[in-house]
């Protein structure tokens, strides 16, 4: 039993420093008896130095020689004075010991008074998050009491003014500023609740546990160090003599039953038993008080964020600031941890050193242990507290996903005052034979838009994109670093390259922005090498990238006057200084030693951001938005998505793993890559568009007209393409009616690969964050295993999309719960009008064990014939 399951309650945190200062008091007792004795050891040595001197005075000595009595009445005397040495010697010891005790004591009162700063610490935040809590909650109540005034303000003055006015626009903009206000304080007082939960969970669990645990180990230490003091002092007043001898051997025997593990037994145990046992803290509840919007319908929710045009901006800040409050933490412990491994001791006090005798230091390797494990829980429990409130934003965020934000404003008011303003139309007309000259409130409404139109002020009008005045230069992509001739003859394309001073985004050996492990994947050889670009602190650097004894790349340092240089002379252009380097076949660096021997030139499929023209946007996705455009070279329509320059080079080189698996696949299917534009900012991805958009949304829209032979015709695309993707080792894990694209006819196409894997077999090592539950495989969610066959599940759930007509898996239940029933043998019921051979087909893709379920080669096979057989019927 120990500190840390005993003495968590606060009379317990009082019984333990009483306990202290009641040590510090017997530390204080000891010292001033210590040194009692050894001045008491020192008179007594001078006084018996006095007996022996005066026994050696003896009168007429010389009478008495050969004398058996004076020889043993002068040894006699000898012997006291050597006693009276000893005892001189072990007073000066017992000074030591006690001066050891006076440090012992210092370093206590430290040792406590730390472990009273960290309680207190630890205490404070759970304190001032609790204080926070409730003054959010006021300031909830004072918003609130404010907006439902200036909303019944606005209701009188729009109903009042009817066609508006200044004293309306004022009070509108009241009733705004207030509605903001309250969406506002409410986020912060969920993030306010959600944090304080997670900092009582691990003061709770954690901190005050490893706290405790620690002032045990430490407390232990000095009852080890205090122990062995008590031994010395035994030591030093142990005389020869029988008598003495028990005493001292009564004295040792007392003081090795001394066992510091067992010091505080009888302590511990009676704060747990006793009438004042002192039990785990018992948790403080945080919960949202749904009484403050009873009365404010549908837009703010207990204990969830509320995400609109009032609010994204302050969320995406405030995920900003926690993001970057989780990456210190991160930083904190690593550094710890490396400090632990490198053995470097954590200072806690010691006793200093005294002439001859060792330094009594209380920080034993177990102490140091102990502290920095202590330490090291504080900052995971910081960081997992706001790590729960950044998911918690980010949640909010996706959910949005791709659609408008909804207004802050209460959009339900419009309805309302339509149809009292309706009513009153209906009362005048009926009261008056002939029209009134005057507009209606209905009209005027209809007029300008709405109620809602009045509270965000003027419509928004969209600025249509400038088009790029500069024509792309269309070039031939013969000339090429690696068709140079050789160096002893002329420049050839390099130097007509330098001759035209052309930007170097249009030279073909310059990739842009490409990522690094995009370029270390097309440099093979020795001596390959390319020119790139990469933003490092929101500054542009150009780096040299070299294949020489692997890949090493070199930033393109840039002198006073504005040239350019690695170790040799500086040169006015970047292609001069390449061409120096390759012409003159110097090593880039001496250090390095990589010699330029062949340029890698842009593939077919990296295309000039300049020759992408973005006409309009179509949507929006994980990493930026979605724009329908156009290609300069060749008038063809394309989709683009874009990533946002903001986002970290980690988040960008998932963004190009689209790409990069897409580039490589060519089937009717499958939504072909026309190119990915990495030469500037923002990096793009260049693909067909399909025309019909989204097959969600495709099924919405037409399960009126949708017929059973479209539905299968749309299974079977789908199945051929993910046959196709089987065979080349590629896993989807995102196959969804959402992903899926209508072409021509009522094709289908396989899309998005953002999730996508080119493996047999792939575990997941990042977690399960923005999972789609309801889409995948039980083995994917329960052990992170990912199959072609988890790719046969999700088709399964997508088939009963088609044949729904574009209806929500699962309705009405929660990922968990949804979860649960399946785990459980639920499966959903087939959807109205379902062939019964096609529903048969969607449970076999949704059988428990993977190994059971058809691979797709077989569904499409079995989809295929029930066309043909559907076909030859009619």
């Amino acid at each position: 039993m120990g500190f840390s399951s005993a003495l968590q309650g606060r009379a317990a945190h009082e019984a333990l420093i009483v306990r202290q200062d009641a040590e510090l008091r017997l530390m204080e007792t000891m010292k001033r008896s210590i040194q009692l004795k050894a001045k008491c050891d020192r008179e007594y040595a001078i006084g018996l130095a006095a007996v022996a001197q005066q026994g050696m005075k003896t009168d007429r000595a010389d009478e008495m020689q050969g004398s058996l009595i004076t020889k043993a009445w002068r040894s006699y005397m000898d012997e006291l004075d050597h006693q009276a040495k000893q005892f001189k010697s072990n007073a000066e010891l017992l000074e030591v010991v006690c001066e050891k005790l006076t440090h012992l004591s210092q370093d206590k009162r430290k040792a406590r008074k730390a472990y009273q700063e960290e309680h207190a610490k630890i205490a404070a935040r759970l304190n001032h998050l609790t204080d926070e809590v409730v003054r959010k909650k006021a300031e909830y109540q004072k918003h609130l009491e404010g907006y439902k005034a200036l909303r019944t303000r606005f209701e009188e003055h729009y109903i009042k003014s009817g066609r508006g006015g200044r004293k309306l626009d004022d009070v509108r903009d009241k009733y705004q500023k207030a509605c903001r206000k309250l969406h506002l304080t409410h986020n912060e007082y969920v993030l306010s609740i959600t944090e304080a939960v997670e900092v009582e969970k691990d003061f709770r669990t954690v901190l005050l546990p490893g706290l405790l645990e620690h002032q045990q180990s430490v407390q232990e230490s000095f009852i080890l160090l205090w122990k062995n003091i008590l031994q010395e002092t035994s030591q030093h007043g142990d005389l020869t003599s029988d008598k003495f001898k028990e005493i001292q051997k009564r004295i040792d025997n007392v003081i090795n039953s001394i066992n510091p593990s067992e010091e505080y037994r009888e302590f511990t145990e009676k704060h747990n038993y006793s009438l004042y046992r002192t039990s785990p803290t018992t948790p403080l509840v945080f919960q949202f008080d749904d009484a403050l919007i009873e009365d404010i319908p549908g837009k703010l929710q207990s204990n969830t964020l509320t995400v609109d045009n009032l609010t994204v901006d302050w969320l995406r800040t405030r995920l900003i600031d926690l993001e970057m409050s989780v990456k210190e933490c991160q930083e904190k412990q690593l550094k710890m941890i490396e400090h632990a491994n490198g053995g470097s001791p954590i200072a806690n006090g010691s006793i200093a050193r005294n002439g001859s005798t060792a330094s009594n230091g209380i920080q034993s390797p177990k102490d140091s242990q102990n502290r920095q494990s202590k330490d090291l829980n504080a900052l995971r429990c910081q960081e997992k507290q706001k790590q729960k409130l950044v998911d918690m934003i980010k949640c909010a965020l996706n959910e949005i996903g791709c659609e408008e934000l909804p207004s802050g404003c209460d959009d339900h008011l419009e309805q309302n005052f339509i149809e009292n303003s309706f009513n009153n139309d209906q009362q005048q007309n009926s009261a008056t034979s002939t029209n009134s000259t005057g507009v209606s409130i209905i009209n005027e409404l209809r007029r300008r838009g709405g109620v809602l139109t009045l509270l965000r002020g003027r419509p928004f009008k969209r600025k249509s994109t400038p088009q790029p005045t500069t024509p792309t230069v269309n070039r031939m992509r013969t000339q090429r670093f690696n068709k140079l001739q050789p160096r002893s003859q002329s420049l050839g394309s390099l130097s007509m390259s330098l001759s035209t001073n052309r930007p170097l985004y249009e030279e073909e050996w310059f990739h842009g922005v490409l990522p690094r492990e995009e370029v270390v994947r097309l440099l093979n050889n020795d001596g390959d090498f390319l020119v790139r670009e990469t933003i490092r602190n929101e500054e542009s650097q150009i780096v040299l990238s070299v294949c020489w004894n692997g890949h090493k790349h070199f930033i393109v340092q840039t002198t006073v006057d504005g040239h350019f240089r690695f170790e040799g002379p500086p040169f006015p252009s970047i292609q001069e200084l390449i061409m120096h380097q390759y012409q003159s076949e110097l090593p880039v660096t001496v250090k390095s030693g990589a010699i330029l021997r062949r340029a890698i030139c842009r593939e077919r499929w990296e295309l000039s951001n300049d020759d992408v023209v973005l006409l309009e946007k179509i949507g929006r996705g994980n990493f930026g938005d979605v724009y329908k455009a156009k290609l300069k070279s060749t008038k063809q329509d394309v989709a683009v998505k874009t990533c946002r320059m903001t986002l970290p080079d980690e988040q960008k080189r998932k963004f190009l793993q689209e790409g990069r698996i897409l580039k490589q696949y060519d089937h009717p299917n499958i939504v072909k890559l026309i190119g990915i534009c990495v030469q500037k900012q923002p990096i793009m991805i260049v693909m067909e568009l399909v025309p019909g958009g989204s097959l969600l949304n495709y099924l919405r829209k037409n399960s009126n007209s949708l017929t059973t032979r479209q539905q299968m015709g749309m299974c079977r695309d789908a199945a051929a393409g993910m046959r196709y993707l089987e065979s080349k080792n590629c896993i989807h894990r995102d196959l969804a009616a959402r992903n899926c694209l209508v072409d021509f006819e009522n094709s289908v196409k396989i899309s998005d690969f953002g999730m996508s894997r080119e493996e047999e077999e792939y575990i997941v090592s990042d977690g399960m964050k923005q999972i789609p539950v309801k889409w995948t495989a039980p083995e994917a969610l329960n052990f992170g295993k990912y199959t072609s066959l988890c790719d046969v599940w999700s088709y399964g759930i997508l088939m009963w999309e088609i044949f729904s007509k574009g209806d929500t898996p699962y309705s009405g239940m929660s990922n968990s719960r949804a979860r649960e029933r399946i785990d459980a043998g639920y499966r959903m019921p087939t959807p109205e009008n379902t062939p019964p051979e096609m529903y048969r087909l969607m449970l076999k893709c949704w059988c428990a064990e993977a190994e059971a379920r058809p691979h797709f080669d077989e569904i499409y096979n079995v989809v295929d014939a029930l066309i043909i057989r559907l076909d030859n019927s009619h």
